[in-house]
């Protein structure tokens, strides 16, 4: 075990990602020694600012956090890349990966970032469980259960959940419960309430990625 803990710093895409973040990777990951922290993405102007997720703005805003912190890693969704185009999650990883060794040159250590595109939105994790869904108490009823079920059982994991762009996991979830779903402040909730351990245990790509955050916690220190 390393005699200090490993700072990462964990790019998001929204405010939802943040919350979650902060409510359920972190008490986990400290637990393995690894520290995190979350970082909003920067708008052009410089404000943190989610959404409109690209190569080039999410490369820019690793440049600017990569000397504040030991390890940088992102939650941003597959979905909502605006020059996505025809690549894979794995392509889109890769990019951003070529991109930051181009604008860092020697500073650059392949070791330290890992880039993670969530497949295909943050809310599918949470067809992990529909039954949490409940936290959404104004909406809440077994119709609404039911139709989360169907969608759930149409796919062999959350992560799967998607389609086309007007059937995104977000999508699914407006055509359910309509304005009555808050994604800031249902999503963490929800997510807390399934817990970790059932999601890793749904979503692989997802448990894949923690798995890679845990081993940094058994590294030598930067």
């Amino acid at each position: 075990m390393n005699s200090r803990a490993i700072r990462v710093r964990i790019v998001c895409e929204g405010q939802t990602e943040v919350n979650f973040v902060e409510t359920c990777l972190e008490p986990h990951l400290r637990q393995h020694q690894v520290w995190v922290t979350p970082s909003l993405i920067r708008a052009p102007s410089g404000r943190h600012r989610g959404g409109r997720v690209n190569v080039k703005r999410l490369v820019d805003h690793i440049v600017h956090e990569y000397d504040s912190t030991d390890r940088i890693s992102t939650l941003v969704d597959f979905y909502g890349f605006q020059d996505r185009n025809e690549r894979s999650r794995e392509e889109l990883e890769q990019a951003i990966r070529d991109e930051l060794s181009e604008r860092l040159g020697k500073k650059y250590d392949p070791r330290f970032i890992l880039p993670y595109v969530q497949m295909h939105e943050f809310e599918g994790l949470l067809f992990t469980d529909v039954d949490k869904f409940h936290w959404v108490m104004d909406a809440w009823d077994e119709s609404k259960r039911q139709a989360l079920l169907t969608i759930r059982n149409s796919f062999n994991n959350p992560e799967e959940i998607n389609c086309s762009s007007q059937t995104a996991p977000s999508k699914r979830l407006e055509a359910i419960f309509g304005a009555a779903y808050s994604k800031t402040e249902h999503g963490p909730l929800i997510a807390e309430d399934i817990g970790l351990p059932a999601i890793r245990a749904q979503c692989p790509q997802f448990d894949a990625w923690v798995s890679k955050l845990e081993a940094w916690g058994n590294e030598s220190d930067r």
